[in-house]
């Protein structure tokens, strides 16, 4: 599943990664309204695509992940970005992971892969949000905040999803985290880009994400 908005110099990158794959797949790709060519070079690439969607406003990163999941086919659903921060070769192992059982989703950990973003206070956040979910719904994760995240679509449909932003990756965490038999992690490479790279989320990003933990906590 690769949610993407106003990525046209990566997008067709990420597009041949996965591509290669040499495993079954069912390509998912959802556009959040992108208004720097992304989109025409989506529709010029529809062969590499098992499924575009064109959302028709911006409605963020965590409704196009949403909207991928309810058209999700496969026995596994992974949600990839459309940068080239992670490698699309490290869902061998998180498929291997995962079907070696005792979990229903398995995370892509860049702390457990021992790279850092080159953000020092972006980092902390995601520690103090980590630490956060660990605390309050009995988890072990290192890294809750990472893309790669490979779920059962069976497990992942039947979570009542509301989050439209980057908040959705502990929305998603926390309901894993009561709602299935568990997460496991494998580290994974990480080449994290800087903002004038376009790296897109904002520090207040993380107070939203802060929120929706502790109202995940209280209200169920």
């Amino acid at each position: 599943m690769i949610p993407v908005f106003n990525e046209k110099n990566t997008i067709l990158t990420i597009l041949e990664q996965v591509s290669k794959l040499t495993m079954s797949k069912e390509v998912i790709v959802v556009d959040n309204c992108s208004t720097d060519g992304t989109r025409e070079l989506l529709l010029n690439n529809k062969h590499k695509i098992d499924n575009l969607i064109l959302q028709r406003i911006n409605l963020g990163k965590g409704n196009s992940v949403r909207a991928a999941i309810s058209s999700a086919r496969g026995e596994y659903a992974v949600i990839q970005d459309a940068d080239l921060e992670y490698d699309p070769q490290s869902f061998y192992a998180m498929l291997k992971r995962i079907e070696e059982g005792g979990c229903d989703a398995v995370y892509g950990s860049r702390v457990l892969g021992g790279k850092k973003t080159r953000y020092a206070s972006y980092y902390m956040g995601v520690r103090i949000l980590t630490l956060m979910i660990n605390f309050l719904f009995g988890a072990n994760l290192s890294d809750s905040a990472t893309t790669y995240k490979m779920v059962r679509t069976e497990a992942l449909k039947k979570i009542p999803l509301k989050c439209n932003g980057f908040d959705l990756d502990f929305e998603l965490t926390l309901q894993l985290c009561k709602r299935t038999r568990g997460i496991a992690e494998i580290p994974v490479s990480y080449t994290p880009r800087t903002f004038s790279e376009g790296k897109k989320i904002r520090a207040w990003d993380g107070l939203i994400s802060m929120y929706v933990i502790l109202k995940g906590r209280i209200f169920g």
